[in-house]
């Protein structure tokens, strides 16, 4: 498995510097007008119109090629269990319990407050406000 996964870097490695150059090297949109008129383009390599074919589509391969290996990455690469595939499953099960009766909710009814919870005494914070910025 290790040796796929650097095999997959790998590959997402090249495709991403192939991406780069062929990016740079490709002309903008409002270089086609200037050759539409004549003016340079004609004794290119790819003819006049016939690299920016070639060029977007060679980077439209190594886009793909890049997502996929991305992909591949995030799959393989994911030390948890796939036995819960779900966030949801496993936030229900470290979710805190909820009160099973409604009093709690409504105003004016006492209840009880259970013996487990202990709240710490406030500590006194000076009058500066430099007190009031949180703190880690």
């Amino acid at each position: 498995m290790n040796i796929l996964l650097t095999a997959v870097l790998a590959v997402q490695m090249l495709s991403a510097l192939g991406m780069i150059g062929l990016i740079l090297v490709q002309h903008g949109k409002g270089a086609d007008m200037g050759a539409a008129f004549g003016s340079g383009g004609s004794g290119s390599l790819f003819g006049a119109s016939g690299s920016a074919n070639f060029l977007s589509r060679t980077t439209g391969i190594l886009a793909a090629l890049f997502f996929t290996c991305t992909l591949m990455l995030a799959y393989f690469g994911n030390p948890q269990s796939r036995a819960s595939s779900s966030v949801l499953e496993r936030a229900a099960v470290t979710a805190p319990a909820v009160p099973a009766s409604g009093a709690a909710q409504i105003p004016g009814t006492a209840v009880p407050a259970p013996a487990t919870v202990a709240v710490p005494p406030a500590p006194a914070v000076p009058a500066s406000g430099a007190a009031q910025i949180p703190t880690k």
